[in-house]
C-alpha cells in the first residue's frame, strides 16, 4: 500500500508484538522485538517475500461522490494509482527512476513529470513487501518511542527512518498488534510533507498475508473491494504517457 491525491500506500502492514514475560519480572521491549513479532503476526517474513505484485480495487465516498480507485504495483518496479471521478480518470505513476502525474479533475491539461525529489520521496511505496521486512538490510533504523494514545487506545509507537529521509511513525494496537495508524513526514521540493493514514478492517488473504481493507487519510474511507495478489502486470502500465 506516499504529493498525491489519496496516496494510500499498502506497502505497509508489517505489524508487531512482544509480550511482557518472565517470573513476575517486567522485561523492556525493544523495536526489534516488536518488529520481528509483528511480521509473524501478519503472515510471516517468508509469506511477504513471496508477494511480487498486487492490484487493489476499491472506492472512496467523499463530498457526495463515489470515487473509484485502482492501485497496481510490482515489487521495486512500479506503482500506478488511478482515480476516477466526475467522468474523468487520473493517475500517478512511480518507478525507481521517474514518475508522472495526471489529475484532469484538478485542472491538469496533460501529464506532468514528477520532480526528482518526489520520485525519491515515494520510493518506499514500491516496496510492497513492507518496509519493516528486513528493514536493517535496507538501511533503515527503528526506534521504540514507548506508548501513545490513538483515539482511546494506548498504542506501541515506533519511529522508522528511511534512507530517503522520510520518517514513518507507526502505532500498533497493544492487543492485536496490528498497525492502526501511520504518519509519514519528510521534505519534498523544499516543502514539509506530512500524511496520516488510519488502517482497519483487517482480513487474511488466501496467500497467507493480512492487510487492512479500509484506510483513511482524512479524505474519507478507502474501502478495498478486491485484492489480487501476484497477478501478471504489463510493463507498459508504468511507462511514460504518450502525447
Amino acid at each position: 500500500m506516499k504529493t498525491r491525491l489519496f496516496a494510500f500506500t499498502i506497502t505497509f502492514l508489517v505489524l508487531s508484538f512482544a509480550p511482557w514475560i518472565g517470573n513476575d519480572a517486567l522485561h523492556a521491549q525493544t523495536a526489534d522485538d516488536i518488529i520481528s513479532k509483528s511480521i509473524d503476526a501478519i503472515g510471516g517474513r517468508d509469506a511477504w517475500l513471496k508477494i511480487n505484485s498486487y492490484k487493489l480495487t476499491g472506492s472512496v465516498t467523499a463530498q457526495g461522490m463515489d470515487i473509484k480507485i485502482d492501485i497496481t504495483a510490482v515489487q521495486n518496479k512500479g506503482q500506478r494509482f488511478e482515480i476516477t471521478m466526475m467522468g474523468m480518470t487520473g493517475y500517478n505513476i512511480a518507478t525507481p527512476t521517474e514518475g508522472w502525474s495526471y489529475m484532469p479533475f484538478a485542472g491538469q491539461q496533460k501529464p506532468e513529470a514528477l520532480t526528482p525529489e518526489q520520485v525519491k520521496y515515494g520510493q518506499d511505496d514500491l516496496d510492497i513487501q513492507g518496509v519493516l521486512v528486513d528493514y536493517k538490510q535496507k538501511g533503515y533504523t527503528a526506534e521504540l518511542l514507548g506508548k501513545e494514545d490513538v483515539e482511546g487506545t494506548e498504542c506501541w509507537k515506533i519511529k522508522l527512518t528511511l534512507k530517503n529521509g522520510k520518517v514513518k511513525t507507526d502505532y500498533f494496537d497493544p492487543d492485536s498488534y496490528l498497525l492502526i495508524r501511520e504518519v509519514d513526514k519528510g521534505t519534498v521540493d523544499g516543502k514539509e510533507a506530512s500524511q496520516t493514514v488510519d488502517f482497519s478492517n483487517f482480513q487474511k488473504l488466501p496467500e497467507g498475508i493480512t492487510i487492512p481493507m479500509t484506510m483513511n487519510n482524512g479524505n474519507g474511507d478507502f474501502i478495498i473491494k478486491k485484492a489480487e495478489i501476484n497477478i501478471p502486470v504489463a510493463d507498459s502500465l508504468f511507462k511514460a504517457p504518450q502525447g
